[in-house]
C-alpha cells in the first residue's frame, strides 16, 4: 500500500492539477491534500477521485501539514508513504520503479530520485549534513565566493550517476518507508518550514540507508521562494538556526561522523569505479 501527501497554501486546483494528474496516474492508494489555506477552496478536489482524501487545517507550518497525512497512512496500514511538493510532477512509471527499489533494499528507509528543472538542468539534492556556514553565512557572501565548498557541500563531484547513500536529502520528494518512520519518528513540528527536511532525514540516516537513485527522475519547478522575499529569508533563517540550536553549531560530532563516512564511502566507490565518478 502506497499513500502520498501534498501541502498547499492558497494553490489554485490549475495550480497543483499537473501534480495531481501525475500522483493519479500513479499506483499510490490514497493522495492526502493537506491544505493550510485559510479558505477550503480545495475541497473540489475530492471529487476527482475516491483516492483522494481533503484535509483542511490552520498553517500549522510544511512538516506538521505532512505529519497530519503520514499519521492517517500509518493508521491505515500503508508501506510506503510519499511526500511530494505541489510544483513536482513526473512520468509514467516513476513511483512503481521507486517501490521496486525498497523492495530490493529493505535496508533503506528512504529513497530520493534524480530531480530536474523544467529545463533538464540537474538539481543538485544530495547533501552533507550542514555546518552553519553551508546554510546561513553563504547565503549573505558574493556568488562563487566559496563555490569549491559548496560543490563538496552538495556531493557535485559524484557526478550524481549512480546510487548514493547520503544524510541529507530534500523534503520536495521523499518515498519513506513507513516502518522506518515509526522508529526514526516524523517531522519535527518546531520547525515551521525549512529545515525540517535535514533533521528528518538525519534521523533516517541515523537507523537505515538514505539512497538517491538515479534510475527515477522528476521535474521540479523550484521557486526559490526565500532568495525572492524579505520575509520567507527571515522565516528560512529563523528555522535553520532553529535546527542548529537543536543539533549544534560548532560541536556536532555526529555531523562530522556521518559526513566523514559518507565521503570515505564515495571515494571508495570512485577508486572501484573511476568511470562512473567525475569531477563537476
Amino acid at each position: 500500500m502506497i499513500t502520498a501527501s501534498i501541502v498547499t497554501y492558497h494553490h489554485s486546483a490549475q495550480e497543483i492539477g499537473r501534480v495531481m494528474d501525475c500522483v493519479l496516474n500513479s499506483p499510490v492508494d490514497k493522495v492526502y491534500i493537506v491544505d493550510n489555506s485559510r479558505n477550503d477552496a480545495l475541497r473540489i478536489l475530492e471529487k476527482l477521485s475516491e483516492r483522494i482524501r481533503y484535509i483542511h487545517n490552520a498553517n500549522i507550518g510544511y512538516g506538521g501539514a505532512h505529519n497530519i497525512a503520514m499519521r492517517e497512512a500509518l493508521e491505515a496500514g500503508a508501506d510506503y508513504h510519499v511526500i511530494v511538493n505541489p510544483d513536482i510532477w513526473f512520468g509514467p512509471g516513476v513511483i512503481e520503479t521507486l517501490a521496486s527499489y525498497m523492495e530490493r533494499h529493505p535496508e533503506a528507509g528512504m529513497v530520493s530520485p534524480k530531480v530536474v528543472y523544467p529545463n533538464g538542468d540537474l538539481q543538485y539534492l544530495c547533501k552533507l549534513l550542514p555546518t552553519p556556514f553551508d546554510l546561513i553565512l553563504r547565503r549573505f557572501l558574493p556568488s562563487g565566493f566559496l563555490e569549491a565548498s559548496q560543490h563538496r557541500f552538495e556531493l557535485r563531484f559524484t557526478g550524481y550517476d549512480r546510487e548514493m547513500d547520503v544524510p541529507y536529502l530534500s523534503g520536495c520528494f521523499m518515498f519513506l518507508r513507513t516502518a522506518t518512520l515509526k522508529k526514526s519518528g516524523l517531522f519535527d513540528e518546531r520547525f515551521f518550514m525549512y529545515g525540517e527536511d535535514i533533521d528528518m532525514s538525519r534521523r533516517i540516516h541515523a537507523i537505515s540507508r538514505t539512497m538517491y537513485y538515479p534510475g527515477a527522475d522528476i521535474i521540479h519547478a523550484h521557486a526559490a521562494a526565500s532568495y525572492k522575499s524579505k520575509k520567507m529569508l527571515w522565516v528560512h533563517i529563523k528555522n535553520l538556526i532553529w535546527y542548529f540550536n537543536k543539533w549544534g553549531w560548532i560541536a556536532d560530532r555526529q555531523r562530522r561522523q556521518v559526513n566523514k563516512a559518507c565521503l570515505e564511502a564515495l571515494q571508495e566507490q570512485s577508486e572501484r569505479n573511476p568511470v562512473e565518478m567525475h569531477g563537476d
